[in-house]
């Protein structure tokens, strides 16, 4: 895979707002095209930070470790009604602690259930819920997921994944105890849980996520990791005002900012990819979910 060093800044920066909506495709490619380096387009890079999740996977869907199934169930005040998730258990009886997966904001994708089959591998009954399953579900690729999720009722989508949080707590296989994990928008998704659910939640591991709304933090009962990329200013900017809410709050939190990192950095499909601090993000991860969600 082409590594970050190869890829120019401006064409990382035009593939951050392609991800989040503010380009298509077409204009991403064409932007980027328009940029020379040496007198060479930078088209290749472009086209070298879209995802190959083939390529990427690192948990089979046969692996002996674990069992995966799509599973239904309803959701009242969402989308349409019911919700469709992506349900890895690990290999034995149970019961498991259980993690929510969550992600980005194009569906579940191929990367997001490989991450539900990684926590499975650890001993956590995961669910990957697909909010665009009210509307088909995801269609395949990012572009149309993208579009799709954009399209959908931000509240009614919100509470899609606050039920399906309460369906995996209440799952015959979990241990009653819950942690909620996403990325990007399902970043953002996990410190909105945390403030919904309350004592409902016992964890909340946001990956380079939008914080909640300030005023309503002091709702917050879960610990939190909260884990920051180094150069997604965007986001980080919202920092300051978060932690000086959890302090006041006395609300259990630690906080990990990668240096030098780009806004996605643990997704292992594209470029953005920093493989040392994905594996450390995700160990420290997995170890905090053990901690607060065993017993």
């Amino acid at each position: 895979m082409t590594q970050q060093k190869e890829i120019d800044q401006r064409v990382f920066d035009l593939y951050d707002e392609y991800c989040h909506g503010r380009m298509d495709r077409r204009e991403f490619l064409s932007r980027s095209a328009a940029i020379t380096i040496g007198g060479v387009s930078a088209l290749w890079m472009a086209q070298a930070l879209l995802p190959r999740y083939a390529e990427a996977q690192m948990i089979s869907f046969t692996d002996s470790r674990i069992r995966a199934t799509y599973v239904d169930y309803p959701s009242p005040g969402g989308s349409s009604g019911m919700m469709r998730g992506y349900l890895v258990q690990p290999a034995g009886e149970g019961p498991f602690p259980s993690v929510l997966v969550m992600h980005e904001n194009r569906g579940l994708n191929p990367h997001i259930e490989d991450v539900a089959r990684r926590a499975a591998t650890q001993g956590f009954l995961a669910l990957a819920p697909d909010g665009l399953s009210p509307v088909g579900g995801y269609p395949g690729n990012d572009d149309d997921g993208r579009t799709m999720q954009r399209n959908l009722n931000a509240s009614e989508l919100d509470q899609d994944m606050i039920n399906s949080a309460r369906f995996l707590k209440a799952h015959a296989l979990s241990n009653g105890r819950l942690g909620a994990t996403g990325f990007c928008w399902g970043g953002g998704m996990t410190n909105r849980m945390a403030v919904d659910l309350g004592g409902d939640l016992d964890a909340g591991v946001p990956f380079y996520g939008a914080a909640p709304a300030i005023d309503d933090v002091d709702q917050i009962e879960a610990a939190m990791l909260i884990v920051y990329a180094g150069t997604d200013q965007r986001i980080n900017a919202m920092w300051p005002d978060y932690q000086a809410a959890l302090e006041r709050n006395g609300i259990e939190h630690e906080m990990v900012m990668y240096d030098g990192t780009l806004h996605g950095f643990h997704n292992n499909s594209t470029p953005r990819y920093n493989e040392a601090a994905a594996n450390l993000a995700w160990n420290r991860t997995i170890g905090f979910f053990r901690q607060h969600l065993s017993g």
